[in-house]
């Protein structure tokens, strides 16, 4: 059950540090958004989604290669632990 363990836990932490800098951007941008339309008191929708959309996509656009690797990581160690998650005790 160690081996297990160990894996989903990577596999969480790999999920969390390709997820973070993404929904972070995103918060961010929201809340700029935000205080903006308050100062200006512009209720757009559009101008609440537009901005947000463009963020994440240049964020992913750039981690995406970096994402990618820490997948394959992941992947390979996966791959690593299969003799000791089959074998029986």
């Amino acid at each position: 059950m160690d081996v297990l363990d160990a894996l989903l836990h990577d596999a969480l932490v790999t999920t969390a540090a390709i997820a973070l800098p993404i929904l972070g951007i995103a918060a961010l941008v929201g809340t700029a958004v935000a205080v903006v339309q308050a100062a200006t008191q512009v209720q757009e929708q559009t101008l609440t989604l537009l901005p947000k959309v463009i963020a994440v996509g240049v964020v992913a656009a750039f981690c995406g290669k970096l994402a990618m690797q820490l997948l394959a990581n992941l992947f390979d160690r996966a791959l690593e632990m299969i003799p000791a998650l089959t074998s029986v005790q």
